[in-house]
């Protein structure tokens, strides 16, 4: 494929944790023209962060495949309602459940209560995050720091830790890691730090369940256009974002999501544990 132009977008700027609402360019992620298969027919999946961006599209891919899908959030109503309502349209149950991740109570409120509205869990998707950019290494806080590891690796550790004993053999565990985690980002210290963490517990994750029969794998996105990107950044990195990638544009979150179809299938990827898929848009990873 040829490079393509960089595309700009309206520069903005969206108080933190970001509604869709309030964006100038709405993203895709609806998954308004996939068609399911079946993959996970019966299927309990729990997505975190599952409100809007990747989250959404892929609690509503996974509906559209047969499952029914708890979400968790930290305070977007709105977009919750949106997702759950979606779901809903594929034919699948939805409980949605708002709190801040970085919470150890919280944890265990939310396996509880997943596994008292729906018996089990069969997929886990660690897909919320924190980023707070910075200029210089001197800016992060040991506050910034602690909160960024607590909601980005240990809220997905310590929730599957706590699913477990209710996940079934065959069951899969998928997490959101990042570029920033194979690549490092100078912007985003404490971030690609805490997705290197995650792509290292995926590996370590996957050897310590196999024997239980369950898959643990990663998806590493390339810039994509979600709440979180001008809820975070400054209206000029915003309108430029993603616009350095060889499609000179960033993936909207419909193009990500099938990523995650493909490791909940026992079908799909029976075979694939510890591995990390990373769809960047064209770039060349190191290594």
């Amino acid at each position: 494929m040829s490079e393509q132009p960089e595309q700009t977008r309206t520069p903005q700027s969206i108080p933190y944790p970001g509604d869709e609402s309030d964006m100038a360019e709405q993203p895709r992620d609806e998954m308004r023209d996939y068609r399911g298969s079946g993959q996970l027919e019966g299927r309990v999946a729990l997505v975190t962060g599952g409100d809007s961006g990747i989250g959404r599209a892929v609690a509503v891919a996974f509906a559209k495949e047969g499952a029914d899908v708890a979400i968790a959030y930290l305070s977007e109503h709105d977009d919750a309602e949106r997702t759950g309502a979606l779901v809903r349209e594929a034919g699948r149950r939805c409980v949605a459940f708002p709190g801040d991740l970085a919470d150890p109570q919280h944890l265990t409120f939310l396996a509880q209560r997943t596994v008292e509205e729906y018996g089990r869990v069969d997929v886990l998707v660690n897909n919320a995050a924190f980023q707070q950019p910075v200029e210089q290494p001197e800016d992060v806080t040991r506050e910034q720091w602690r909160h960024t590891f607590a909601v980005n690796v240990e809220s997905a550790f310590f929730l599957t830790q706590a699913l477990l004993p209710h996940m079934p053999e065959g069951s899969s565990i998928i997490n959101t890691a990042s570029i920033t985690g194979l690549r490092g980002s100078g912007g985003l210290l404490d971030y690609s730090a805490t997705k290197g963490a995650l792509i290292a517990l995926t590996y370590a994750l996957s050897q310590a369940l196999t024997e239980r029969g369950i898959r643990v794998n990663a998806v590493a996105p390339g810039p994509v256009w979600t709440p979180l990107i001008p809820a975070t950044f400054d209206e000029e990195k915003t309108s430029k974002f993603g616009g350095d990638v060889p499609y000179g544009r960033p993936a909207e979150p419909d193009e990500i999501a099938p990523s995650y179809v493909f490791f909940a299938s026992n079908q799909m990827s029976s075979y694939y544990s510890g591995e990390v898929l990373a769809p960047v848009g064209g770039q060349t990873m190191p290594g």
